[in-house]
């Protein structure tokens, strides 16, 4: 009898085993920050992709885990396209929690020192009318004219109007985001249904005595973040309280009423990170911080000739994961070395080769 229980428990054991070997994965060595991370599929919100550090121990009341919610290029259902930069985030020391699932069997992501396209995780690439490699759709799924069939391979965002600036390449930048898989069912674009539920689940996870994260989450330390169509699922928490901070990448609003609510955001503070002129979503977030009034702060930043694809794939996130990660380590951890990448008479990222900025009511 008790060699019975003790082979079925050996056999239970192996089975969990080889469970967590199929949904998690260590990207890049567990990223560049203190706190090792891992990617993986949580059993009680299989609709998302979580990375967090892979040693919660390190995490109590006294040094919680604040937290982000990611939407994807295109609205598509899989972080794919930018798994270095969420993955390196989360070594900093915060639980990501991404809208869609991942193929943990059908991609790689670069090693330290490559850079450009990987292989996506799965089929797709994109809303209906839009982007192959996870982008937004043009207005009205219409393409601009001779763009190539099923979009921008690049994961390009319209500009107001749907056209590209002039002379902008028709591909991405290298190293950006590919293609990310297909939409999250049912969502249109900008809907933040996805990172409402990821939201919802990380605050339900901190109450939850039998959850590992149990009392070890900053649920007041929450920001909402994307890449392109996924900027504006976060520009869309903007009346959420709970939401501390916004960060708005390759992203930005079409017009109409979803500008007039720059100025009911009820956020501490808000940053546009693009990819400068070639960015198709320029001259939109670029409208958004001119239109935005009032006495948040808000700060915009451009990386010169990266285009809308950004640097979400190159190892370890690039230079997109240093400036988020100094944005949030000051709006989420009160990181005062941190803020200084955004604040004085000379800000950090002033010194960063190929960055410009702009700012609102920092100093």
């Amino acid at each position: 009898m008790r060699k019975k229980l003790f082979f079925a428990a050996i056999a239970i054991l192996a089975a969990t085993v080889c469970v967590q070997a199929q949904n998690s994965r260590i990207v890049e060595e567990g990223g560049s920050g203190s706190y090792k991370a891992i990617m993986m599929e949580e059993p009680t919100l299989t609709t998302h992709t979580v990375f967090r550090p892979q040693d919660l121990s390190k995490f109590n009341k006294e040094n919680p885990l604040p937290v982000i919610v990611w939407g994807n290029g295109g609205c598509a259902n899989s972080p794919s396209g930018h798994i270095n930069f969420l993955n390196d985030v989360a070594s900093q020391g915060y639980l990501v929690v991404a809208i869609g699932p991942s193929n943990y069997r059908q991609a790689e992501a670069p090693r330290p020192g490559q850079t450009g396209d990987v292989p996506r995780m799965g089929q797709g690439g994109g809303m209906s009318g839009g982007t192959q490699g996870g982008g937004m759709p043009q207005m009205g799924g219409q393409r601009p004219q001779g763009a190539p069939q099923g979009g921008a391979q690049g994961g390009r965002m319209p500009q107001m109007g749907g056209q590209r600036p002039q002379g902008a390449p028709q591909g991405g930048a290298q190293g950006g985001a590919q293609g990310a898989g297909p939409r999250m069912g049912g969502m249109s674009m900008g809907d933040p249904a996805g990172l409402k539920a990821a939201l919802e689940w990380a605050i339900a996870q901190n109450a939850d005595r039998e959850s590992h994260y149990y009392q070890i989450l900053d649920i007041d330390n929450i920001a909402a973040a994307g890449m392109s169509c996924g900027g504006l699922q976060a520009l869309h928490m903007s009346d959420d309280a709970r939401i501390k901070t916004i960060l708005v990448m390759n992203s930005g609003y079409f017009g109409g009423e979803d500008k007039a609510s720059l100025n009911r955001m009820k956020q501490k503070s808000v940053i546009w990170i693009l990819g400068g002129p070639t960015d198709i979503a320029y001259e939109n977030g670029s409208d958004d911080f001119k239109q935005l009034s009032g006495t948040m702060p808000a700060f915009i930043c451009n990386l010169e000739g990266i285009g809308h694809g950004g640097t979400y794939m190159q190892p370890y996130g690039g230079d997109y994961s240093k400036v988020a990660t100094a944005w949030l380590n000051w709006w989420l951890k009160d990181d005062k070395e941190s803020s200084a990448m955004f604040t004085g008479a000379e800000p950090g990222i002033g010194k960063m080769a190929g960055w410009s900025f702009d700012r609102k009511n920092i100093q």
